[in-house]
């Protein structure tokens, strides 16, 4: 990643805020750090900042179209280019209603707001970027899906297909942009976020929920942030040069065998 331009979405906490470190520990010369959070986001800039990075907040709203296009304006005014885009920035239909999601009780607006963000304002912001990134230095675009893209769990239709559709923008848009700019998504499974504890906090047995999560994976245990960092930025990095249009899973075995030792 040296001397690389990138905007990481979602970058206030979580994973966001571990991938944009990461980047700066890689040598990145400045990350735009992108979320609704901006003081949040202040304090990964901070941290970004004591990698040697430079780092610059900007503040946004990406179910805001005209916002996305200003975030790409602004990153390509501060750093003078853009070389990377990682979307990290999602939501989950859990935090945001107190009342079922099933499929039959899902409310259309919390479907719309989770679709919003988590593919809408992804295809806009490769949308806006790829001008930019084809001037740019090994230019790649990585996206943050799910393991629940690639499998489904109760109560959660919106996020479910919202991040199995972004598996599929992901390809799509490596055909499209290639072979100037690379495009690859990954999808983590259980990892020690706030949102993983919005989650744990919003089900009826957070104890069982979460033995049950933990049972689920191989290596017995939730994975961390910064693991999951670390591959996407692999993607990002020249070391992947080979790759595109791929989904790297980061979820200690959940998907090779979808059991559970509980």
């Amino acid at each position: 990643m040296l001397d690389k331009r990138c905007i990481v979405t979602g970058s206030a906490q979580g994973i966001g805020r571990a991938v944009a470190i990461e980047l700066g520990e890689q040598g990145a010369a400045h990350v735009v750090l992108a979320d609704r959070n901006a003081d949040a986001a202040e304090e990964t800039a901070e941290l970004v900042r004591k990698t040697g990075a430079a780092a610059t907040v900007a503040a946004v709203d990406l179910r805001d179209r005209q916002q996305i296009q200003d975030l790409v304006d602004t990153a390509v005014q501060a750093m003078g280019g853009l070389d990377t885009v990682v979307n990290v920035a999602g939501v989950i239909e859990a935090l945001l209603t107190d009342k079922p999601t099933t499929v039959e009780l899902l409310e259309e607006e919390i479907w719309d707001a989770v679709f919003d963000v988590n593919l809408k304002a992804i295809w806009l912001l490769t949308k806006f970027a790829a001008p930019e990134l084809r001037k740019g230095n090994g230019p790649a675009i990585v996206n943050c899906s799910s393991v629940s893209g690639l499998t489904g769990y109760a109560m959660g239709a919106a996020y479910c297909a919202s991040k199995g559709g972004l598996i599929q923008l992901t390809r799509a848009a490596a055909v499209d942009l290639s072979p100037e700019i690379r495009v690859n998504c990954f999808a983590p499974g259980s990892i020690d976020t706030p949102m993983r504890h919005g989650f744990l906090e919003a089900a009826e047995d957070k104890e069982a929920v979460e033995k049950f999560m933990i049972a689920s994976h191989l290596v017995r245990r939730s994975g961390q942030a910064d693991e999951v960092a670390k591959v996407a930025c692999f993607l990002a990095s020249d070391a992947s040069s080979f790759v595109t249009g791929a989904v790297y899973t980061v979820d200690g075995g959940s998907l090779a065998w979808r059991g559970s030792n509980a």
